[in-house]
């Protein structure tokens, strides 16, 4: 089952199928370690779900929920 990024709950975890977006965003998101196959698990989400923070390629990230949108992940 595909899901966004943004759409995870804490604690769940999945490996990353998609980076979708355009220019700047998309280029951050591979700078940043999101890129096709990296697992990523959901540590912790603010009250309002911006922003949340992810583990991903051994490190925590920190993502809006804007980007976290461009991701789609593989649940696991």
């Amino acid at each position: 089952m595909t899901k966004l990024l943004c759409d995870f709950t804490v604690g769940e975890s999945g490996k990353i199928v998609k980076v979708n977006g355009e220019g700047r965003i998309r280029r951050r998101l591979f700078d940043m370690g999101i890129t096709p196959q990296a697992d990523v698990v959901m540590r912790k989400k603010a009250p309002l779900g911006d922003p949340i923070e992810v583990t991903v390629r051994g490190y925590e990230l920190t993502l809006r929920k804007g980007e976290a949108a461009c991701v789609e992940v593989e649940v696991k």
